[in-house]
């Protein structure tokens, strides 16, 4: 089994802590580095090569959102994971255009935060719930400004990038007009195994049905 390796970035020193107390026992996790500050974290970086780090966004001295940036330019590969308490939509945006691949609570707790984790390392973009309620209205409210070509790629980026190759396939169908069982003839699956994809794609867009998502796809067009 690998061991995906794990670096904290936060400076509360009890939070990092805690993360350290929930993933030291799994044997899938190896926590190999703590930083206080986005400086430290830079720093500790030229010697040690996580695979995935989780960086809080309100820091003292470089900010989450700086620390991220810098990461992805010289480190691009390490995966990185918001862990924070705030959830506006600035600080959302910013994560995720300089290149977060999940943003999660705090307030979500331990499972969900492992959880998050793990999905990311798989190529999954996370992103809490409310993070994902909080992105919807913003993404309405620009299109219903007319604004809606400037923010087109973030919609894009923020509601398909969460899902597998599979359900991307079944979504791009759907907005072609296809029902159930011609996707499933396309797809040689059978029409049940349709239905239950697109109850997991409905859940984790936050969409209430097929209708909501055919509009999402037909915009992306």
């Amino acid at each position: 089994m690998s061991v995906t390796k794990l670096f904290f970035v936060d400076d509360e020193s009890l939070l990092l802590d805690s993360l350290e107390v929930f993933f030291e026992p799994l044997p899938e996790f190896s926590v190999v580095g703590k930083a206080e500050s986005g400086e430290e974290a830079l720093e500790k970086l030229k010697r040690i090569h996580p695979d995935l780090i989780l960086i809080d966004l309100n820091m003292t001295g470089m900010g989450g959102l700086n620390l991220i940036n810098s990461v992805k330019s010289l480190y691009p590969d390490i995966k990185i994971l918001v862990l924070t308490t705030y959830y506006d939509e600035k600080n959302i945006i910013s994560a995720v255009f300089n290149g977060a691949d999940g943003y999660i609570l705090k307030s979500a707790g331990r499972e969900s935060i492992i959880n998050a984790v793990r999905n990311t390392m798989t190529g999954q973009s996370v992103l809490d719930g409310k993070v994902m309620s909080t992105l919807h209205s913003y993404v309405e409210q620009a299109v219903n400004d007319k604004e809606y070509a400037k923010y087109k790629e973030l919609e894009h980026q923020i509601l398909l990038n969460g899902l597998t190759s599979r359900e991307k396939e079944i979504c791009q169908l759907v907005g072609e007009g296809k029902s159930n069982l011609e996707i499933a003839e396309t797809l040689h699956l059978t029409e049940g195994t349709v239905k239950n994809y697109l109850s997991h794609i409905y859940s984790k867009m936050d969409l209430r049905d097929r209708l909501a998502l055919a509009v999402i796809m037909t915009r992306l067009k």
